[in-house]
């Protein structure tokens, strides 16, 4: 396990990267467009442990190339050995492993680099802004984070999705997905600012594409004076 990766590979070994084999147990078509996958984890929890928003590797075969993207766990039980994943479908070698994805089909996975602090003090607050490639970790943010109040915007149609938003205490705003993010900064400019007025201990959380995640960050640091302790922000892919 592990060959044939090239130099991203490589590196992850050099760095003491952990690697497993998945196993497909069962899949579940949320929607149309979002997939969901219980693994079978080839003893990942049990070596690696369990943390909020804990990710995987999982490596693909592109034209015999490899390619690797991130997911992070749905319910994972290390009692059991298992855990979910779930795939927003589009365009793509991942998405068409997981539209293919049959019980008893197997995929490599690799662990590094996922981690997990919990803010101190704890929030007052929880923004989250992403959408539905980071819905599972949104969701694994909203059970570890639970007790606060939670903000939620969302770029694109949360409807029929497992969001995990709790009525009465956790807001959802869906925002439709414009001008390649552009139609989200602005949302999040004009109403943000209102949500983190009076609340003394916000942590934003933020992962969408590269480019509007890395806006917003910028913007939720400097122009809103948030401490950079208490913001996240991590692009979870790259718009075209």
């Amino acid at each position: 396990m592990g060959q044939g990766r090239g130099w991203e590979g490589a590196v992850l070994r050099l760095m003491r990267a952990k690697d497993f084999a998945l196993t497909v147990l069962d899949t579940e078509d949320v929607t149309p467009h979002y997939r969901r996958i219980r693994l079978d984890d080839g003893g990942l929890l049990a070596a690696a442990g369990v943390h909020p928003t804990m990710w995987v590797r999982l490596w693909f075969s592109d034209g015999g190339r490899p390619h690797q993207r991130a997911y992070t766990l749905v319910d994972p039980d290390p009692a059991t050995g298992t855990f979910g994943l779930e795939f927003a479908l589009h365009e793509g070698v991942a998405s068409d492993w997981a539209r293919a994805a049959r019980p008893g089909d197997t995929v490599e996975a690799t662990v590094q680099g996922t981690g997990f602090r919990d803010p101190d003090p704890a929030p007052s607050h929880l923004v989250a802004i992403g959408d539905p490639a980071s819905l599972p970790a949104i969701n694994s943010l909203l059970g570890a984070l639970g007790s606060a109040p939670a903000t939620v915007w969302f770029e694109g149609e949360p409807a029929g999705l497992p969001s995990r938003t709790a009525a009465g205490r956790h807001e959802i705003r869906p925002v439709p997905r414009r001008d390649d993010g552009a139609h989200l900064v602005e949302r999040v400019r004009a109403e943000l600012p209102a949500v983190l007025a009076g609340t003394p201990d916000p942590y934003v959380w933020i992962a969408c594409d590269t480019a509007t995640t890395r806006t917003l960050a910028a913007y939720v640091r400097r122009d809103l004076g948030v401490p950079k302790q208490r913001v996240h922000a991590l692009g979870y892919w790259r718009a075209d």
